[in-house]
């Protein structure tokens, strides 16, 4: 297929993070319905790149998406956003806290909300997302919504209450996908995902011991089922360097050669 545009996707619908994100990259975007389908739409180069959420700092990393880069999709990591996630009660027009009976939002709103919703006594309901929230809760005025103010301008609504987010300081970081690479900036980070040696004692820990001795921070090491069975991991580490560095490049070597299953998800500036 021939790329028309440079079109960049994203989890839709418009209104949600997602979007707000995306935004920071271009003005020719295209939302999507799930994770996947945006990965899938770079595979088969209906757009040239592509956005997703990879972790919050309270709900941790979005298993979808670490899963699908590791399992079905060989696209690289060319970039890296990341924004505030300010969560405000969203209602129709008029709306008090005391007409509402049930809030509706993604999974992981709803989680970061729940001092918010408990206090209140109001039933949450999961959504697709954010933005498909706020959409069907119009003209009912015993349902509410939990999402960005975008969401709220998008779709007539206004925001009852602001920042109702247990944490004040949450964010999420989402990651650029491509099927290209990009240069070093002197100022990158590499991703990678490995699973170790099940009958190798001390196998993690040797792979740890690669970092410490050439001196190479990690920013983040994270765990996740390989869906190989129970006690069957794979470790995701983010660390400083590009993988065009020598001395990555070595490190990169090292850890292939000492690991069952290895994969470079790419080098990128760090944000």
């Amino acid at each position: 297929m021939i790329i028309i545009s440079e079109l960049i996707s994203f989890l839709g619908p418009k209104g949600t993070f997602s979007h707000e994100a995306a935004t920071l990259l271009g003005e020719d975007l295209i939302p999507y319905c799930t994770i996947p389908a945006v990965m899938e739409s770079i595979v088969n180069d209906q757009c040239i790149k592509g956005i997703v959420p990879i972790e919050n700092s309270i709900e941790g990393p979005v298993g979808i998406t670490l899963d699908s880069l590791a399992h079905k999709y060989d696209l690289n990591i060319i970039g890296e956003v990341i924004i505030p996630i300010n969560q405000n009660l969203i209602v129709n027009p008029g709306c008090k806290l005391e007409d509402i009976d049930d809030v509706y939002s993604h999974s992981q709103a709803i989680a970061q909300c729940q001092e918010f919703i408990r206090s209140n006594n109001i039933q949450p309901h999961y959504a697709v997302s954010t933005a498909r929230a706020a959409k069907s809760i119009i003209g009912d005025n015993s349902k509410a919504a939990i999402g960005n103010a975008k969401s709220a301008e998008l779709y007539g609504l206004e925001i009852l209450e602001a920042n109702i987010q247990d944490v004040d300081n949450n964010e999420t970081r989402f990651v650029v996908l491509s099927k290209g690479n990009t240069d070093p900036t002197g100022n990158d980070k590499t991703s990678i995902i490995f699973s170790i040696y099940e009958d190798r004692p001390g196998s993690l820990y040797h792979i740890l011991g690669i970092f410490e001795k050439n001196k190479i921070n990690m920013t983040k090491i994270e765990s996740r089922p390989s869906k190989q069975g129970l006690g069957k991991y794979l470790f995701f580490i983010d660390f400083y360097g590009h993988c065009e560095d020598e001395i990555i490049k070595d490190i990169l070597k090292e850890i292939e050669d000492n690991t069952y299953f290895f994969k470079v998800l790419g080098s990128y500036p760090e944000f």
